[in-house]
């Protein structure tokens, strides 16, 4: 079956960076847009980044744009999301999403979803 397994969060101070990897498996990944979610205590889960099959293109939530690079290889079949500048309203459980026919910011158009991975940045 299809896992999507993310890794790298923890605890970091205001202005550090993180990396964040999602290893995928039971799917042919070269097939999927990627893209990373974020659900911060209390609120929703929002948008945060995607990146086409092939990497060409990328979209940011405005509120990451200039601080989060996503990226992917494609023969790791990972996809990763490198963090600089973090900031503690940075602070959210990261989910990576596939998405088989769609790339953007709507969650729901995501066919599979990882489990996620926790990053705290402490002011």
């Amino acid at each position: 079956q299809v896992q999507l397994v993310e890794s790298g969060g923890g605890l970091v101070q205001a202005g550090g960076s993180l990396r964040l990897s999602c290893a995928a498996s039971g799917l042919t990944f070269t097939n999927y847009h990627m893209g990373w979610f974020r659900r911060a205590p209390g609120k929703e889960r929002e948008f945060v980044a995607a990146i086409s099959r092939g990497g060409s293109t990328t979209d940011y939530a405005d509120s990451v744009k200039g601080r989060f690079t996503i990226s992917r290889d494609n023969a790791k079949n990972t996809v990763y999301l490198q963090m600089y500048s973090l900031k503690p309203e940075d602070t959210a459980v990261y989910y990576c999403a596939a998405a088989l026919l769609y790339i953007g910011r709507d969650s729901g158009r995501y066919n599979h979803w990882g489990q996620g991975t926790q990053a705290t940045v402490s002011s």
